[in-house]
């Protein structure tokens, strides 16, 4: 497979009372050709969600996804907006721009930041070092982090309750 240069071709997902910005590194190709986050079937980042806060987040639909999201105030967004890569391969990511992220926190409530993996860790540790105090790396919900089953992932992203504050 040959490398490609390709644009972050959907927006991130956030509203004005976001909380909690969750950033991967780059959309994976089932994600491009779907228009929104983690939508390989084998990733594991809905269904963690599903577990930590309630089963919609597994739908596959993207509006209950979105809505979910918006109920706990969690944003959506890659470190990087636009790179070379082969298929969905963070490994082979180069020619790396990084996502406008001020916006976000500009129009928002955003007090943490979470890394979705190494990748997204070490690109927004490169990018944005001056937010390295509001952000925390978990473990990659890819399916090819194969270090993490669901259960430790899951164990793992808990953490996120302790951001989460909803009027319930």
């Amino acid at each position: 497979m040959i490398k490609e240069s390709h644009n972050h071709e959907f927006e991130a997902h956030y509203t004005k009372d976001s909380t909690v910005l969750i950033l991967g590194s780059f959309p994976s190709v089932v994600s491009r050709k779907r228009g929104f986050y983690y939508m390989h079937p084998q990733n594991r980042f809905w269904h963690v969600l599903s577990e930590i806060f309630e089963p919609g987040f597994s739908n596959t639909d993207i509006d209950t996804k979105k809505r979910l999201l918006d109920k706990y105030k969690i944003a959506l967004y890659d470190v990087v907006s636009s790179c070379q890569i082969k298929g969905s391969n963070d490994s082979t990511l180069t020619a790396v721009v990084p996502s406008d992220i001020s916006s976000i926190l500009e129009e928002t409530n955003i007090k943490v930041i979470i890394l979705n993996g190494k990748k997204a860790r070490d690109l927004f540790q490169k990018h944005f070092p001056k937010l390295n105090n509001i952000a925390y790396a978990l473990p990659s919900t890819s399916s090819q982090n194969a270090k993490y089953n669901r259960d430790d992932l899951v164990k793992s992203w808990k953490i996120l309750k302790t951001f989460i504050h909803t009027n319930e």
